[in-house]
């Protein structure tokens, strides 16, 4: 997301206008506020001003929201568009989410605004990877040839055939990146129209109807964080890779703000033991996996315990270098190890390896929320940096991952493994 957003926003209420800035200054965006009013103003700001996203109100003397979205259409301008409204109405509101307005909010409880606006700037912006990434795949010409599931590798038809699926796979994980994408788009219809119907209609329904509502909604949010997990899946299976030497601390504590809402609601104490010597790594990559073990901690934590997390990093000389994983080949240089320690409910010693399959969950949903997929990319991130993850656990007591990449990394040797994810069974059970 850009440092500074602009915002356009077309009211004709100053003290409406004013109520919509306060709103989304509470949300921590840092954003340029532009108020018009006519239909004049709001075309010359599209081009002059070139907002990331605009807040309307649905009717004004001489302008309306319906036709300033037809007009971003028209202009070809995929900017997100929230309606800001208290007369809008039902029928009005269904009818432009259906035309294409990314969502709508009601002056009379502006408290949903602040997050309509960061979900429209986040799916405006994997839009625009969707694009970029499709612009790539027009260049590309490599042939699409995927190999039989019994194929033989012979000779020179081996390095033949290997390039070939590795061609397949890098278009497989495009193509999984812009499915999950465009799947966002109807969901998040569908559950603007359970809300929509949990609010103005879940008084004249049978319990049994209200039951079914609620199952409705909690699916319709299981699938879209199923999606977001997918997408966040695609992007760290990319083959190309940036290394950069980078503070480990200043990574930890970004995650640690991300996740300070659950951090105190749950008292939960972390602390780091050893030096926090400068890494090379994929940035976003490695700030996604130490997030997502900080946050699994979280989640698993134990009910009669407040969560103690230990992060303990260390430099192993290579010939001190122990693994339980006797196929890893390491690399004959020095390896990073960071170990991650908690208090929580633990788990059984037969699911060491299983813990990190595509998933693979040792929990009922309705006991632990979540898609499955958090530690499978915690070890795609760790097999991007040529290193190797064990996870422990004993039930009742705790967990320890423990995480060793080499300390030198070389671009040429970035493993080019790919998965092919069947996902077949996972979503007819969502």
């Amino acid at each position: 997301m850009k440092k500074e957003i602009k915002i356009l926003i077309l009211e004709d209420n100053v003290t409406d206008a004013d109520l919509i800035i306060r709103q989304v200054h509470k949300s921590g965006i840092s954003f340029l506020p532009k108020i018009v009013e006519t239909r004049k103003m709001f075309e010359e700001s599209l081009d002059l001003f070139a907002p990331d996203i605009i807040l309307s109100d649905y009717s004004m003397p001489a302008f309306d929201a319906a036709t300033a979205f037809r007009m971003l259409k028209n202009k070809n301008l995929h900017i997100p568009f929230i309606i800001v409204s208290g007369t809008i109405g039902e029928e009005n509101a269904v009818l432009l989410l259906k035309e294409g307005v990314t969502d709508f909010v009601s002056k009379n409880n502006l408290l949903t605004l602040s997050q309509k606006v960061i979900r429209g700037l986040k799916e405006a912006e994997e839009s625009q990877e969707k694009k970029e990434i499709l612009e790539k795949l027009k260049i590309q010409t490599a042939a699409l040839l995927i190999a039989n599931k019994e194929l033989v590798f012979q000779n020179a038809e081996k390095e033949k055939r290997a390039i070939e699926l590795i061609n397949a796979n890098k278009e497989l994980l495009a193509f999984n990146f812009i499915s999950s994408h465009d799947l966002q788009e109807p969901l998040r219809k569908i559950q603007t129209f359970i809300s929509i119907i949990m609010e103005n209609e879940m008084q004249g329904m049978t319990q049994a109807g209200k039951n079914n509502m609620e199952r409705i909604h909690v699916s319709a949010t299981r699938m879209r964080q199923l999606i977001e997990d997918l997408l966040a899946f695609s992007r760290v299976n990319s083959i190309e890779r940036e290394y950069e030497m980078s503070d480990l601390r200043i990574i930890i504590e970004d995650v640690k703000t991300d996740l300070k809402d659950t951090i105190q609601e749950k008292k939960a104490v972390i602390a780091v033991v050893g030096p926090l010597l400068p890494v090379n790594v994929v940035v976003f990559q490695f700030r996604q996996l130490i997030y997502n073990l900080i946050s699994n901690a979280l989640k698993f934590s134990h009910p009669d315990l407040s969560p103690h997390i230990t992060i303990e990093t260390s430099i192993i000389e290579h010939h001190n270098l122990k693994l339980r994983n006797q196929n890893f080949q390491p690399q004959k240089c020095d390896y990073w190890n960071l170990t991650f320690k908690d208090n929580g409910i633990g788990f059984e010693a037969e699911f060491n390896e299983l813990i990190f399959v595509m998933f693979q969950r040792l929990h009922h949903s309705h006991e632990y929320s979540g898609t499955g997929i958090g530690l499978a990319i915690v070890k795609k991130i760790v097999d991007n940096h040529n290193g190797i993850i064990h996870a422990e656990g004993i039930l009742n007591e705790g967990t320890t991952f423990e995480v060793f990449i080499p300390v030198h990394q070389n671009s040429e040797t970035v493993l080019q493994e790919t998965v092919l994810i069947d996902l077949q069974y996972e979503l007819a059970n969502v």
